[in-house]
């Protein structure tokens, strides 16, 4: 029973961590994005 609880904590617990990575990542990769139309619309 407490096996159990454990197992489904830690699998929890990385399925929280994984999303948080995803989620800064994207956000990262956003902000690049960003960052490249304002500066190509700098140049015009």
């Amino acid at each position: 029973m407490s096996e159990a609880v454990r197992d489904e904590r830690s699998k929890r617990r990385a399925m929280l961590i994984r999303a948080s990575i995803y989620i800064a990542g994207t956000h990262v990769f956003a902000g690049f994005v960003i960052l490249l139309f304002t500066l190509g619309q700098r140049g015009h």
